[in-house]
């Protein structure tokens, strides 16, 4: 008999995730600056959805304090998760890209949290004289 899994089935893992993004989607963070006036206005910012948000916000609920072992598949103990986890993550990056493309999140940070950065590739060729002064 396998050991007791927190999170009870995929489909449930899903449902975890979907209440997470409407929590974050619902739930702006806010920027203040200061308008004509001189008072701070606050200017709502979508909160992007990262993995690390999905893992507290289901630690919150009191369901499981780490997930990576799902994430991981330990021991091929989560096999049958693996299909949504490549879900969550892709759904993740494509939230965290767009918004980056679109300029509502910092497109640097979207790059290097997603490996995106161009890359270039400098050659510096130094010759040696033949005859030195």
């Amino acid at each position: 008999m396998g050991k007791h899994k927190y999170i009870e089935t995929p489909e449930r893992m899903y449902e975890l995730f979907e209440e997470y993004r409407n929590e974050v989607k619902s739930n702006p963070r806010y920027k203040y600056e200061l308008n004509r006036m001189g008072e701070a206005t606050a200017i709502p910012l979508e909160v992007p959805l990262t993995l690390e948000g999905f893992e507290t916000y289901v630690a919150k609920l009191g369901v499981i304090s780490d997930m990576s072992q799902y994430f991981a598949n330990t021991e091929q103990r989560y096999t049958d998760y693996q299909t949504i986890c490549s879900r969550i993550r892709k759904e993740i990056k494509a939230d965290q890209i767009a918004g980056g493309m679109v300029g509502q999140y910092n497109a640097s940070i979207t790059q290097r949290l997603n490996g995106l950065t161009e890359k270039t590739e400098n050659t510096i060729i130094t010759e040696q004289p033949l005859f030195p002064d």
